[in-house]
């Protein structure tokens, strides 16, 4: 039994080594492209780099080009990626809450109509949300399309439906009784969910949060279509592609530029990986 047990350990191991240079891989070509030129990355993309300076001459040039508009870009992509968050994670943890402590039939269509939203696929919405944005400008003459508040509306919609699954299966294993204590001692139900209910959701907060981040921070459709390319505001992903001509690309710059749009990502989920691991543990069981 016990050779077998490790000859199991054994071939688990070396199955778990071969998925991650598989994963990695694609990371390992951007990282050491990044600090070629386009020559290089042409004749060999999968050697090392002779100069590793060469990253930081890439990054100066990203930074400076007027016609790239990068930094510019940084600071849309925070915006929306903020803004966003912020109202995803608030919002749906609200509406997760009332749906969870309103035992009636209107609150389980409700819960059900925000899990349709898990299985719609987003290509079949993509063209009417721009329609329905267009009609909402000639109605009342709110622009929708090329704003800030345009994607952070549309993120919402993509994003709520499983930030309120995720939140509604945590907030089912909270007690009653801390809610009718905090209720006896004179508190309000805005006071009863940000003092009480809110902190005990930290875990799923965070999953929340780090998996939409990094789906709204690396997304091209969706800003492609309600922001358009080479408009004032666009993001980093936006912004890449500008480096992609019709007939030239220059493949230095874009994975330079790929990896510093990367780099954030990767150090948020870095720090924040035990709790993204102990929110969704939390949230199947619960």
């Amino acid at each position: 039994m016990g050779v077998k047990k490790n000859m199991v350990n054994t071939i688990l191991t070396i199955i778990t080594f071969v998925l991650f240079v598989i994963i990695m891989f694609p990371f390992f070509i951007v990282v050491i492209n990044s600090a070629k030129s386009s020559l290089e990355i042409i004749t060999d993309p999968i050697s090392l780099p002779q100069h590793w300076g060469q990253l930081l001459a890439n990054i100066s040039d990203i930074w400076n080009r007027p016609s790239i508009r990068y930094s510019s870009s940084v600071f849309s992509s925070v915006i929306i990626t903020v803004g966003s968050l912020t109202t995803i994670t608030i919002f749906s943890a609200m509406s997760a809450w009332v749906l969870v402590r309103t035992k009636s039939t209107t609150s389980t269509i409700i819960f059900l109509v925000f899990l349709s939203g898990l299985i719609i696929p987003f290509q079949v919405v993509m063209f009417p949300l721009v329609a329905f944005f267009r009609m909402i400008y000639e109605a009342t003459g709110i622009r929708m399309l090329r704003t800030y508040h345009g994607m952070i509306i549309a993120y919402i919609g993509f994003g709520a439906p499983l930030a309120v699954f995720m939140f509604h299966g945590f907030i089912k294993s909270i007690p009653l009784e801390l809610e009718e204590a905090a209720t006896i001692d004179g508190c309000s139900r805005p006071q009863i969910f940000f003092k009480i209910i809110m902190p005990i959701l930290r875990p799923i907060f965070v999953t929340v949060i780090i998996l939409n981040a990094i789906w709204i921070w690396n997304d091209f459709l969706l800003p492609s279509l309600i922001l358009g390319v080479g408009q004032d505001v666009q993001t980093i992903p936006l912004a890449i592609r500008a480096f992609a001509g019709s007939f030239v690309k220059k493949w230095d710059l874009i994975m330079t530029a790929v990896l510093m749009a990367a780099a954030p990502i990767i150090v948020g989920f870095l720090f924040a990986q035990k709790h993204i691991i102990k929110g969704m543990v939390a949230g199947s069981i619960k």
